[in-house]
């Protein structure tokens, strides 16, 4: 059986400010409104359905995959607002990038919570 992931909502306190926080910072057009939520559409046209009605935020995991030009434009968004950011998702290692599989990773959290994960090449890829 085929299927591909098509959308996973995101609790947030203030679903404008979340959104405008994601699509600032990975570069992404505005977040588009569809019933209660405000959608942002990746490349793959999976989407982050940003939700202020469905309960407190729950901290989750959003890795996100991008070209090496991009997480240069994205370390620099991150690093100009002054957010914190770490080479492993337990924040041990600050303001570092891992180099993982032959790529480079980054990761730091927004304003809810959620502990937000660029890369350049997938985990178990490369070298």
């Amino acid at each position: 059986m085929s299927f591909q992931l098509n959308h996973t909502i995101v609790r947030v306190r203030d679903k404008h400010e979340a959104a405008a926080f994601f699509a600032n910072i990975l570069g992404l057009p505005p977040a588009a409104p569809y019933g209660p939520f405000l959608v942002l559409e990746a490349a793959n046209h999976v989407s982050l359905d940003f939700a202020d009605d469905h309960g407190a935020p729950v901290p989750t995991h959003y890795a996100f995959l991008v070209t090496e030009a991009e997480f240069d434009q994205i370390l620099a968004r991150i690093t100009a607002r002054g957010l914190d950011y770490w080479a492993d998702p337990f924040h041990n290692q600050p303001n570092a990038i891992n180099t993982k599989d032959g790529g480079r990773g980054v990761y730091w959290d927004d304003p809810n919570g959620h502990n937000l994960e660029i890369i350049t090449r997938p985990y178990g890829s490369g070298s």
